[in-house]
């Protein structure tokens, strides 16, 4: 097992099969590391509303599998033991 710190500021990026394996018309694969990359310095809300739009303009908006994409973000100022949960622009809270 490996242990890779967390710290504040940093990213976690957790998807499905169905992000990296989305086809185009040619039968090309979305580069999704590079679409981070380009989305990267964004908000986090921005970053995921990005990477889902470049899957459905990549695949034309016809998807052959499920996708399914989640991120998190380590606020600054939380230390350990600490809990905070942003709830999503425009949800309850």
């Amino acid at each position: 097992m490996r242990t890779v710190p967390f710290g504040p500021g940093d990213r976690l990026l957790l998807y499905t099969d169905g992000f990296i394996e989305a086809r185009d018309r040619r039968g090309g694969f979305l580069d999704l590391a590079a679409r981070v990359a380009a989305h990267a310095g964004r908000p986090l809300e921005a970053l995921v509303t990005g990477l889902r739009r470049d899957l459905l303009r990549h695949a034309h908006g016809d998807l052959d599998d499920d996708a399914a994409l989640v991120a998190l973000e380590r606020l600054p100022g939380r230390g350990p033991g600490a809990t905070a949960v942003r709830p999503p622009a425009g949800g309850p809270g």
